[in-house]
């Protein structure tokens, strides 16, 4: 990937922020940067870590980018697209709003159609996310390849051939570590009634959450066959895991993913009327 890459955000939040510092002075030059938000102390930082250019409003700059970043919240996603679509040729929009359709997005910026639609997770902002990006058919290769790049700057990608994907996506990684502090948080509040102090029991289950993490990534073999190797017949595990199957936690769970996916497209019905 060429350091002269020009890269344009509109927003300058905490996932913009994460991206931009896995960015500059890597895949780009920081003077490649451009950020467009209109939180002065935000901009600021953003210039004086970074060495990014700013504005509090879309303007020239983008125009020459070579790649647009839309960073901002779902529900300012059509009226930064109408002010954006001006100056909208043939660069690559790449969208991290959660529920915002490509095809909605192309009917906003004027048809523009050379589009990635992603789905980040908050562990980007430690830069060990997962996203996952869909295409439009106006996206050339070296596009895509600029948008691969991008989001690797801050974790791993998984590519989907069809946008429908995009909600499971969200409801597995995008939402998904939310579920994981929801069991740490159960774990926590189980080893205190259980006479562990505070401290002690969130070191635990961090630790546990980590470790667990870590050895499924670095092993060749699935997480059932790793579950059945910790689990005894008789032992205390069986005992726990027997325990949540009576209680019909795995269901519960499947469940509420499926719950998560389908909240997911009924946004992106949402935010794409009118």
């Amino acid at each position: 990937m060429q350091n002269n890459l020009k890269i344009s955000f509109i927003g300058g939040g905490n996932m913009a922020t994460a991206l931009i510092g896995g960015l500059a002075n890597k895949l780009t030059a920081g003077a490649n940067i451009h950020v467009v938000d209109i939180n002065v102390d935000a901009l600021g930082s953003l210039a004086k870590k970074f060495g990014v250019t700013t504005a509090q409003s879309i303007d020239a700059a983008i125009a020459r980018s070579d790649v647009i970043v839309l960073a901002v919240k779902p529900q300012q996603m059509k009226e930064v697209a109408a002010q954006l679509a001006p100056h909208v040729t043939t660069q690559l929009v790449l969208s991290i709003a959660a529920g915002i359709r490509a095809v909605d997005l192309s009917r906003w910026l004027d048809g523009h159609t050379a589009i990635v639609r992603t789905m980040p997770n908050t562990p980007a902002l430690i830069g060990l996310g997962i996203t996952g990006l869909v295409a439009m058919a106006g996206v050339s290769a070296t596009q895509r390849e600029a948008a691969d790049a991008i989001m690797r700057a801050v974790g791993t990608t998984v590519w989907l051939n069809d946008e429908a994907m995009i909600d499971p996506v969200t409801a597995v990684s995008g939402s998904g570590p939310a579920y994981v502090f929801y069991f740490m948080e159960a774990m926590q509040q189980a080893a205190q009634e259980m006479g562990l102090g505070s401290e002690q029991a969130t070191q635990l289950a961090i630790a546990t959450f980590v470790g667990a993490a870590q050895l499924a990534a670095q092993s060749s073999e699935s997480v059932s066959v790793l579950r059945e190797r910790v689990t005894s017949k008789g032992g205390t595990t069986y005992a726990a895991l027997t325990s949540m199957a009576d209680s019909g936690v795995k269901e519960a769970i499947i469940q509420a993913m499926k719950a998560a996916a389908a909240r997911g497209k009924a946004l992106g019905e949402e935010f794409g009327q009118g």
